[in-house]
């Protein structure tokens, strides 16, 4: 089963039923792109307005900017050597399935009808990022660093997917929760 998206109310309530450090994981997958895996690897001294990064899955470099709200709270939760460290101690990273267990609890909690993981996050930053470039595919193909533009269209289309499969947004609310 694939991820799905989410709307953001949606997501907000998710986000809400999270542990701190696994909420504050899931806000940099939503307003950078980067997939779990990469978030949680991040190192403390990574942490920068803007730095690259080589995604684990693709083995691919990529730019990250990290807004300064954002970048202060990593900051301030970054351990010595990781920025999430993990509960087993300070010298290991948090792993993505503790982060993946956490938000299919949340999800739960909230009875959402859609398959929820950490991966719908993406899709939700693909959704903000293709409004943001006025459709402009390319640029959000870049933004997640997708080869070809066809898995880009995928993860654009989530919001239309969405609304196929569950109709009305969600309980009569538009994507803003109104």
């Amino acid at each position: 089963m694939t991820a799905e998206y989410l709307l953001h109310q949606e997501m907000e309530h998710v986000f809400a039923a999270l542990t701190p450090a696994n909420r504050l994981v899931c806000r940099v997958c939503v307003s950078t792109g980067l997939r779990v895996g990469d978030v949680v690897q991040l190192r403390t001294d990574q942490l920068k307005p803007q730095f690259w990064i080589t995604e684990q899955k693709t083995g691919k470099r990529r730019r990250v900017n990290l807004a300064a709200p954002l970048l202060k709270e990593l900051r301030e939760q970054a351990g010595r050597v990781w920025v999430f460290e993990s509960a087993r101690g300070p010298d290991k990273h948090r792993t993505r399935q503790a982060v993946w267990r956490d938000v299919k609890r949340a999800a739960k909690a909230f009875r959402l009808p859609q398959n929820v993981t950490v991966h719908s996050l993406r899709k939700v930053f693909a959704v903000d990022a293709l409004g943001k470039a006025k459709g402009n595919v390319r640029k959000v193909q870049r933004a997640l660093n997708h080869s070809d533009q066809a898995t880009t269209m995928i993860y654009a289309m989530a919001l239309q997917i969405y609304q196929a499969k569950y109709g009305k947004l969600n309980r009569g609310r538009n994507e803003n929760g109104e």
